[in-house]
């Protein structure tokens, strides 16, 4: 039975390293996040965010729009957090709106403190490997296969299965990164279970409930579950619903050495990195030194 990495565990670790790193520098990073409109999960989500980023001594600033605001509404507020030398990371929360162009709003936020590391200068410097800050949820993947492994992934076969420009892809250069062979997996793959069951780190990211199963696993494998996935859960009532990743867990953690649950593995970590990209953006805008421990 594989042991579940702990992902709720690991990223109030991470905040905790960056809370340390918070006291050791001489003024206090800020994170403006921009919220459009009033969708639900996002207002969840940019309250926790807003509360985790002042919970480890950081300014936050919480601007909101409304559902009918314009193109120019959005980007005129992201040019203004741009200029404000007071803002170090500038996050707009996803989605926006229907009508509203997602990546020319994210294409005006200055790269240097492009805190979800969606830009195109962000995802240039990530390719060639030049310092910058990377993609969170990413970025949390790695740091729970190292947890799992240890630091040195030299030499591990890394599957990716998705192409996205959100997890899949960067996270390929990310493993990469650290030395891995990586091979990134999708709806066109031929033998898909076969490339699936090669690799020491499989790591799904299709959005597809729980479709890896155990023969897709190679036995001893680390899985990292990115899917979020809410499907009918007639055993909790009517109507009722559950959460679940792209991995069918149950099976899966029959075969895999360590495994990521949904909720509770790589969810807690997007969040942890954002604040660690807070701090880093605040560090190379302002000429601080980076603590050690991020």
């Amino acid at each position: 039975m594989a042991e579940r990495i702990d992902g709720k565990q690991i990223a109030a670790d991470v905040r905790a390293d960056v809370a340390r790193a918070v006291a050791q520098l001489p003024g206090q990073p800020t994170l403006a996040v921009v919220l459009v409109g009033e969708d639900p999960a996002s207002q969840v989500y940019v309250r926790n965010k807003v509360k985790q980023t002042e919970e480890a001594g950081m300014r936050s600033l919480h601007h909101r729009l409304p559902a009918e605001a314009s193109q120019a509404d959005v980007e005129s507020l992201i040019t203004r957090l741009n200029e404000d030398d007071e803002v170090d990371g500038i996050l707009l929360q996803l989605p926006l709106p229907k009508g509203l162009d997602e990546q020319a709003a994210i294409e005006c936020i200055d790269p240097a403190k492009d805190v979800d590391g969606l830009t195109e200068a962000s995802a240039g410097r990530l390719v060639l490997g030049k310092p910058g800050l990377r993609p969170c949820t990413p970025t949390g993947c790695v740091i729970l296969a190292k947890r799992a492994l240890g630091d040195d992934l030299s030499g591990k076969n890394v599957v990716v299965i998705g192409r996205s420009i959100l997890v899949g892809k960067p996270a390929a250069l990310l493993f990469l990164a650290e030395n891995c062979t990586v091979t990134i997996a999708h709806s066109r793959t031929v033998d898909l279970v076969g490339i699936c069951r090669a690799a020491d780190i499989l790591v799904a990211a299709v959005g597809r409930s729980e479709m890896v199963k155990a023969e897709w696993v190679k036995p001893g494998a680390t899985v990292i579950d990115v899917g979020i996935n809410r499907i009918d859960a007639p055993e909790r009532g009517e109507g009722k619903t559950r959460l679940v990743g792209d991995v069918a867990f149950a099976e899966a953690a029959e075969v895999a050495s360590h495994i990521t649950s949904v909720p509770g593995g790589v969810g807690p970590m997007t969040i942890a990195c954002l604040l660690r990209n807070t701090v880093i953006a605040a560090c190379y805008r302002r000429g601080w030194e980076l603590p050690k421990g991020l």
